[in-house]
């Protein structure tokens, strides 16, 4: 709990906005193998039944999660015929780290 409130300032900047959006998506289980996965997977990415397999979780349930990891930019997805390929944004994880090290820092 915090001992004081946190100022409008703090609560209404983007950074934190998005700092929260990120370090929610990837506090749940599944997304978070899911973003592993992906990040092993490299450039090359992964298409997303293959992500469901190689997790065993089922198609609609992953296609949750996928949109998920998305909307908070630790993914990138990519139209390849009738499929779509995943790729873990890793820029956007490591700029998430950097922040959050900067953080400690300053406190």
């Amino acid at each position: 709990p915090l001992s004081r409130p946190l100022p409008v300032s703090y609560m209404l900047d983007m950074g934190t906005l998005e700092t929260v959006a990120t370090l929610s998506a990837l506090a749940h289980g599944t997304r978070l193998e899911t973003f592993n996965l992906l990040a092993d997977a490299g450039a090359n990415g992964l298409p997303a039944g293959e992500i469901a397999a190689r997790l065993k979780v089922a198609p609609t349930a992953l296609s949750n999660h996928l949109a998920i990891l998305t909307r908070a930019g630790l993914l990138t997805q990519e139209r390849s015929g009738r499929q779509l390929i995943y790729r873990a944004n890793s820029e956007h994880l490591r700029a998430l780290a950097s922040l959050l090290v900067e953080s400690v820092k300053a406190g």
